[in-house]
């Protein structure tokens, strides 16, 4: 690439190459108050345009079922969000001022580029994908972002896959940079016929994990009962709130660690136990929560949901999938059926990139050093073209394994 880097763009053809999309970037950030604009430039043939306009739309949708049982005109997906922009001819009411990175573009590509703009609404769940079991094929299930562009004559005209272009966008969340509290409970539970207890404190050294992280669990037991305790087991386990037609949670394992240790009657006991949730552990449990929809290498555990309590609370959300964990820890006793256990809350996200790049307006200082836009979804690094300043990068979606990998229909 030389001694001056390039700036990254992200772009993909329809299957004729007479419509070209490009994108500064795959991920966009929900920082809670706003979530980044997606702002890209749409390059057509004009030949191929003649008397058509220009079209792109922007849809979040929610897949809940295999394809293979989408039959008699039933389709398990649903539609959350639409929008749609036209970018040719503009639209006085809608046009808006060019990003820098948008400006250059339309210098270096020419005036058959033309520039297009989304605000992805606050209330939209972030990109997740349910995990497929061994056997599923097809489109897995969960929640995605999708830009399409195409020429017609109006945006109700049927347009063939040859001619139009789809891209995958992804809608994240990062780690807030102010940590919350220590998490720390407790429970004393009293048994039959004795008045005697037992008390049980599970504490974590921090409420957020990043991905990948041990998770470091100090477990304090004051048993003043008759009974002994046989084993101690730590979990810790993945919620998932989804809210389509009605509201249903999902809870699956993702890591856990059993031990023999033994607290006996009128004694103290205090250790800490270490787990460390991962997906390398837990490919084959279908419907686990994922972030995105990327290879297993490149993929993780879904992230935890950050969202305003007000928004929640006062029903902003009229479609979600809010993604939790919690941490388990569980007393079992020599001859006692029940055991005593607690919970504990648990936040697993990505740290905030130290150069996450962010939409800034058009100046009117020349540029001498173009910017470097970065992002964190792998590419094919085989398709690198240098040009002048801008380094294309072409627009493919990496896939879960099990999943068929339709070129003109998902990337």
């Amino acid at each position: 690439m030389g001694d001056k880097a390039g700036t990254r763009v992200f772009k993909k053809s329809s299957p004729n190459c007479k419509v070209t999309v490009y994108l500064g970037k795959r991920d966009f950030v929900d920082h809670l108050d706003r979530v980044d604009p997606v702002d890209g430039v749409i390059l057509v043939d004009p030949e191929y345009l003649k008397d058509r306009k220009v079209f792109v739309t922007l849809t979040c949708a929610f897949r809940y079922g295999r394809e293979d049982l989408d039959v008699l005109g039933l389709s398990f997906r649903k539609d959350l969000y639409i929008s749609t922009f036209q970018a040719y001819p503009p639209i006085p009411d809608e046009r808006k001022p060019s990003t820098r990175l948008q400006d250059r573009l339309l210098r270096k590509l020419g005036q058959h580029a033309h520039p297009f703009h989304f605000t992805i609404p606050q209330n939209l769940p972030c990109s997740v994908t349910l995990q497929p079991g061994p056997e599923d094929t097809g489109k897995a299930c969960g929640v995605d972002f999708e830009i399409r562009a195409f020429c017609a004559k109006s945006v109700e005209e049927k347009v063939h896959k040859r001619n139009s272009v789809r891209l995958v966008i992804r809608k994240v969340q990062y780690a807030p940079e102010k940590p919350g509290p220590q998490p720390m409970v407790e429970t004393t539970r009293s048994f039959l016929m004795s008045d005697r207890s037992l008390h049980l404190e599970a504490s974590l050294d921090k409420e957020l994990y990043y991905h990948g992280e041990p998770i470091s669990v100090n477990v304090h037991v004051t048993n003043n009962s008759t009974k002994t305790v046989k084993r101690v087991k730590i979990s810790v386990r993945q919620y998932a709130d989804i809210c389509l037609f009605s509201t249903a949670q999902y809870k699956c394992p993702v890591a856990q660690l059993e031990a023999e240790d033994q607290v006996l009657s009128s004694s103290t006991f205090c250790k800490v136990y270490t787990l460390t949730p991962a997906l390398c552990n837990n490919r084959e449990k279908r419907g686990l929560a994922l972030d995105g929809k990327l290879k297993h290498e490149d993929t993780n555990l879904a992230s935890s949901t950050i969202f305003f309590r007000w928004f929640y609370f006062n029903k902003k959300f009229e479609y979600f999938v809010i993604v939790s964990g919690r941490l388990s820890t569980s007393l079992f006793f020599f001859h006692y059926p029940r055991d005593v256990s607690v919970e504990l809350p648990i936040v697993l996200m990505h740290p905030k990139p130290a150069d996450l790049p962010t939409s800034r307006p058009t100046s009117t200082v020349p540029e001498t050093d173009p910017p470097i836009d970065t992002n964190l979804i792998e590419f094919d690094t085989n398709s690198l073209i240098q040009d002048d300043d801008f380094v294309f990068e072409d627009f493919a979606r990496l896939r879960l394994k099990g999943i068929v990998d339709d070129k003109d229909e998902d990337c």
